[in-house]
C-alpha cells in the first residue's frame, strides 16, 4: 500500500523549520515571478494598503493590511495592482 503525502514545504528552500534567513525588497511586476525562482513563506509590507499577490499553489489572493505588517501566507508574485509600499518577501 502507498501513502502519498502532501509537503507544504516542498519547493520554498532548504530550510524546513520556517526561520527567516532574508528579506529581499519586492519591486510588484504583473508577469514576473521573485528573482531565482523564490517562494517567499511570507511578506513584510512597512505601508499598508492593498496587497496582490500569487501563492505558492498559483492562487491569486488580495488582502488589505495594515503598517507594518507581517502576512504569514507563502507569495511567489506581488503585482502592480498593490497599493501597500515597502514590501518585503521574507526568505527561509
Amino acid at each position: 500500500m502507498s501513502i502519498t503525502t502532501n509537503n507544504p514545504f516542498k519547493g520554498v528552500g532548504p530550510n524546513l523549520t520556517g526561520a527567516v534567513v532574508d528579506m529581499l525588497p519586492i519591486v510588484p511586476h504583473d508577469t514576473n515571478l521573485f528573482p531565482d525562482g523564490i517562494v517567499a513563506i511570507g511578506l513584510y509590507i512597512t505601508v499598508g494598503g492593498t496587497v496582490v499577490f500569487t501563492t505558492a499553489r498559483g492562487k491569486n489572493r488580495t488582502v488589505t493590511v495594515p503598517d507594518n505588517f507581517y502576512l504569514t501566507c507563502s507569495a511567489k508574485r506581488v503585482t502592480t495592482a498593490s497599493t501597500a509600499t515597502g514590501i518585503f518577501a521574507l526568505v527561509s
